[in-house]
């Protein structure tokens, strides 16, 4: 890692002295205004709010090439924009595409061997494809998927949360979309994890873009929700594990539940089968499951209890007032969720996780 962190400072450097070329081959929708290019953000979206440095400032504080997006905080330099731009998951591959685009020959081959001049493109829906797309995604803060989450009444989200956003995040049409569909929406991407934290998967939840932010809510397609990866077992992890932990379906059931109870960590395993079937942390003794009031609900509920029971696990079940979590919250306030879930919690954890505070 050590060589390829010298070659990045080096390009970085480079990629500097060439500001203005890059911001116009990499953020092409963005525009200069005097000594800066401004830009949406780092994935090349239209706007005003990250800005690049095309010069060096006069008293060497500010260095060309380095750039800041006023809407979240981040900053970089131009190796970064490339990565995001491209998609890239891997630093090499971002130190090739420097390279390409300043002409330069591939530096001598290390000690760990030749590199590889042309990696495969990872396989449609693989891990590593997976692993790409959340990669290529950024912050949740100030994008479309905190204005939607707002709308469901989820205003808590922790910086560590396995969530991001993507602005144009490819969509393959199905027979049930109508003609004309299009390819490509912005997303909230979550990732799926094992249970040493590895990215297996990623869940998109692809968002309409119009106008009015404020409207935020799921794309008018037939699909809005899917997922990709190795899920079986796995899940979208909030929190570590601990012996006490809660699971459930959907994205947004725990994150509702996390609003009322953000201390216990949780898994959210994107379906009823996937739900039976999530593997137990070992320090694991007791799982609260936020159930869905249908028949497959039910059938993971058993078959998960099934599972918990010979591994000396204890399973509670958690029923939501109307149709699920998220409707609790947005409809009955977190503090009748709260109340509601006091009644059905152990009497221990009670006083653990759900004091009012």
């Amino acid at each position: 890692m050590g060589r390829l962190s010298d070659q990045a400072g080096e390009l970085a450097h480079r990629l500097g002295d060439r500001a203005e070329a890059v911001c116009r081959r990499y953020l092409s929708k963005g525009r200069r205004e005097g000594r800066y290019w401004l830009v949406g953000d780092a994935h090349n979206t239209p706007g005003r709010s990250l800005y690049v440095r095309l010069s060096s400032s006069e008293d060497g504080r500010g260095a060309a090439g380095k750039w800041t997006d006023a809407a979240t905080g981040d900053h970089g330099d131009l190796l970064d924009i490339i990565a995001q731009v491209c998609g890239h998951a891997q630093l090499r591959d971002t130190l090739d595409e420097a390279r390409r685009f300043l002409s330069l020959p591939d530096p001598e081959p290390g000690p760990e061997g030749p590199r590889r001049r042309d990696e495969p493109k990872a396989p449609t829906g693989s891990p590593e494809s997976a692993r790409r797309l959340f990669a290529a995604s950024g912050p949740v803060r100030g994008s479309l998927v905190q204005t939607y989450l707002r709308k469901r009444a989820i205003t808590t989200l922790g910086a560590d949360d396995p969530l991001r956003f993507h602005p144009r995040c490819y969509y393959t049409p199905s027979r049930k979309d109508v003609a004309g569909t299009r390819r490509a929406w912005p997303a909230m991407i979550a990732a799926v994890t094992d249970l040493d934290g590895a990215i297996t998967g990623v869940h998109r939840t692809y968002l309409a873009s119009g106008l009015d932010p404020a409207a935020a809510m799921k794309a008018p397609v037939a699909t809005p929700r899917r997922a990709m990866g190795f899920l079986l077992g796995n899940g979208v992890r909030f929190g570590g594990a601990d012996a006490v932990m809660a699971a459930g379906e959907g994205v947004e059931t725990i994150l509702s539940l996390r609003q009322v109870v953000p201390a216990v960590p949780m898994i959210a395993a994107l379906s009823s089968a996937h739900l039976s079937a999530i593997l137990f942390p070992p320090a694991l003794r007791r799982l609260y499951v936020a159930r869905d009031d249908d028949p497959a609900g039910d059938a993971a509920l058993a078959t998960l209890t099934e599972r918990a029971s010979s591994a000396a696990i204890e399973v509670v079940p958690l029923s939501p007032m109307l149709g699920d979590f998220n409707e609790d919250l947005r409809l009955m306030g977190p503090e009748r969720t709260r109340a509601a879930l006091v009644a059905q919690f152990v009497p221990e954890d009670v006083s653990r996780f759900l004091a009012v505070p």
